[in-house]
C-alpha cells in the first residue's frame, strides 16, 4: 500500500468547496448532518451552502477578509460547519474554541490571533465579551434578539456571497491552538491541503470509509482537532451523513442509545470514553463496523472487548495537532501488535531519530518525526517563529515523542520528551494551569504534573506552595475553580498538593520528573 500510495492534491483548493459546494451542486438535498438536540435538526448540503454564503457575506460587509481569524466558540452543532465553511469562502482562518474555556484562555488566544470577528453561542457570550474587543461578534444565542431570531441566524440568511474568494492547497485554512509545556499557548496553522493529508488514515482506521450506508458520529468537541478532523470534516468531504449531538457530561449508557437509535458505522472515540463504555452494557442492534481512536494506547483487553462486545474493531492512530494521524495500527490491511502504535500510514514518511538526525536501530530509542513538507503538516506556529524554527528540523517534524521500532517496522511508544499531560484524550500543558494558580494571592510557587490515572491515562496534580499563615481551610476546592474559571474545566487539577517547597535546577527550573 505504501509503495502504491500517490497525493493527488489539487493544487486550486478550497475546503468549503470539497466540503459543500460541490455535494450542493451535484446534490442539494443529500443530508450532511443531522444534529440531535433539542431541537433536532437535518441539514442537507443545499442548506449548509446557503448559510454559509449569507453569513460569509455578513461577514465581508462588516470588514472580515482574506487572512483574517474568525474565531468559533460554539458547542457541537451544524452551525460550527456553517462558520468554518463561511470563513473558507472568504479566504479567512478559522479558529476554533473550546466553550469550556475560562476568561484567561480566552483572552489569550483572542488576543495573540488578532481575531477579526467571533461566532459564539449565546451562553458563554457574557464570557467572550468580557475578555474580547472584537469588531465583528455575531451569537446564536435568542436573548439578546427579545425572542426573535438570534443574530447568527440573521446573518446566515442573508443575501448571499457573490463570489468565493479562490485559494490553492497552500494558502492557510484553521488554526488550532495546542498547549506546550514551556511559555505560552502556540496557534498550529494549517493550509487547506490538510484535510486531504487525513484522508489515507481515515479510509483505513475506518474500514474502507466511506461506504454505502455509512454515519459518522464522534462525542469529541470539534474545537479539538481529534473532533473536527477524525470524523467531522472528512464525513462532509465524502457526503457521509454527521451526527451532531454534545452531551453535557459524557454519559456511556446514553452514547450506544445514539450509536444504535443512528445507526452509526463509523466512530471516532477517544480512549477515555472507550473505558467508560466498557462499563456499561452494549445493546444488541449497534450497526457499528470500525471505530478509530488515539491520544492514549489501548491495552489487548480493551480491543478484544469492542471485537467481542461491539462487533468491530478499535483501530488506533497517533499524530499531533501539528502533524496528524501519521501512525496506524488497524485491523485487517496490517498485522496488529497489542501495545504497539502500529506503521507509518501510506502517504507519510515517519521515522526514529536519535539527536544527531541518524535513525535508531530495532529496539533503540529514538524521537518521532514526521519528513517534512507532509500534506497534513502544519504551515507554522503563528507569530512564533523560533518555535517553528524549534519544530522543524533539517527536513524532519520533531514531536517530541520517543519510541522503539520492532525489526517488523512497528512503533512502541516509550515516553515523552517534554511534560504534556494526556488526559482524557487531551494533550494538556501544565503552563497555563501554573500562571493560573499563581494569580492566587496565598500561592507562591505551583507546578504541575501527570499522574498515572486507570479511566484518563493521567490526571491532572499541581503541587502548590502557599505563602507563610496562608488559610487552607477549602483550598484545594478554591484553586480548582480558579483554574476551571480562569483555563478550562477539562484542565482542573483533580488533586492539589501543599508543599513546603518545589524541587529545582541550580538555575531555578521547577524539576516537573521529580513531582511526577
Amino acid at each position: 500500500m505504501r509503495r502504491a500510495f500517490a497525493w493527488d492534491i489539487p493544487v486550486q483548493l478550497n475546503l468549503a468547496h470539497v466540503c459543500c459546494e460541490r455535494w450542493a451542486r451535484a446534490e442539494p438535498d443529500r443530508i450532511a448532518v443531522r444534529h440531535i438536540g433539542p431541537p433536532d435538526e437535518v441539514w442537507t448540503y443545499g442548506q449548509l451552502k446557503a448559510a454559509s454564503d449569507g453569513l460569509a457575506a455578513t461577514l465581508a460587509a462588516r470588514g472580515v477578509t482574506r487572512g483574517d481569524r474568525v474565531a468559533i466558540l460554539m458547542a457541537q452543532n451544524p452551525r460550527v460547519l456553517v462558520a468554518h465553511l463561511a470563513a473558507f469562502k472568504l479566504g479567512a482562518i478559522s479558529l476554533p474554541l473550546f466553550t469550556l474555556f475560562g476568561e484567561d484562555a480566552l483572552r489569550y488566544r483572542l488576543a495573540d490571533s488578532g481575531a477579526k470577528a467571533v461566532i459564539v453561542d449565546g451562553d458563554v457570550e457574557d464570557k467572550l465579551r468580557a475578555v474580547c474587543d472584537a469588531p465583528v461578534v455575531l451569537s446564536s444565542g435568542f436573548s439578546h434578539a427579545r425572542g426573535g431570531e438570534s443574530p447568527l441566524d440573521t446573518a446566515m440568511s442573508a443575501a448571499p456571497l457573490r463570489r468565493a474568494v479562490e485559494t490553492t492547497a497552500e494558502d492557510p485554512a484553521v488554526m488550532i491552538y495546542t498547549s506546550g509545556t514551556t511559555g505560552d499557548p502556540k496557534g498550529v496553522l494549517h493550509a487547506h491541503r490538510f484535510l486531504y493529508g487525513h484522508l489515507p488514515c481515515m479510509e483505513l482506521a475506518q474500514a474502507g470509509f466511506p461506504q454505502p450506508g455509512d454515519v459518522g458520529w464522534t462525542p469529541a468537541d470539534w474545537a479539538w482537532i481529534g473532533g473536527l478532523m477524525d470524523m467531522a470534516m472528512p464525513c462532509l468531504f465524502y457526503g457521509i451523513p454527521l451526527i451532531s449531538h454534545r452531551f453535557p457530561k459524557f454519559d456511556p449508557e446514553e452514547a450506544f442509545a445514539l450509536l444504535a437509535r443512528e445507526k452509526v458505522t463509523n466512530s471516532f472515540l477517544p480512549p477515555t470514553a472507550l473505558r467508560l463504555m466498557r462499563q456499561a452494557k452494549p445493546p444488541a442492534d449497534l450497526s457499528l463496523r470500525a471505530i478509530g481512536s488515539g491520544g492514549e494506547a489501548l491495552g489487548a483487553d480493551l480491543l478484544d472487548w469492542s471485537r467481542e462486545s461491539l462487533g468491530c474493531p478499535i483501530n488506533e492512530f497517533y499524530g499531533q495537532t501539528e502533524a496528524n494521524l501519521v501512525i496506524a495500527a488497524c485491523d485487517g490491511p496490517m498485522p496488529r501488535h497489542p501495545g504497539a502504535m502500529g506503521l507509518p500510514v501510506p502517504g507519510h514518511e515517519v521515522a526514529l531519530l536519535g539527536p544527531d538526525d541518524t535513525p535508531t536501530s530495532p529496539g533503540e530509542v529514538g524521537e518521532i518525526c514526521v519528513r517534512a513538507p507532509d500534506p497534513v503538516m502544519m504551515l507554522r506556529y503563528w507569530n512564533k517563529p523560533e518555535a517553528t524554527a524549534e519544530k522543524i528540523v533539517n527536513g524532519w517534524l520533531r514531536t517530541g515523542d520517543l519510541a522503539i521500532q520492532t525489526p517488523g517496522g512497528q512503533f512502541i511508544f516509550h515516553a515523552r520528551n517534554d511534560d504534556v499531560i494526556t488526559s482524557a484524550g487531551y494533550r494538556i500543558g501544565p503552563v497555563e494551569i501554573e500562571q493560573a494558580l499563581c494569580t492566587h494571592p496565598d500561592v507562591t510557587l505551583a507546578a504541575v504534573v501527570g499522574v498515572p490515572d486507570p479511566i484518563r491515562t493521567e490526571a491532572v496534580v499541581a503541587h502548590v506552595v502557599l505563602r507563610a499563615g496562608a488559610d487552607t481551610s477549602d483550598i484545594e476546592a478554591t484553586l480548582q475553580n480558579l483554574v476551571r474559571s480562569k483555563v478550562s474545566a477539562h484542565m482542573v487539577p483533580r488533586q492539589i498538593v501543599l508543599a513546603d517547597s518545589l524541587p529545582m535546577t541550580t538555575t531555578g527550573k521547577i524539576l516537573r520528573r521529580a513531582l511526577r
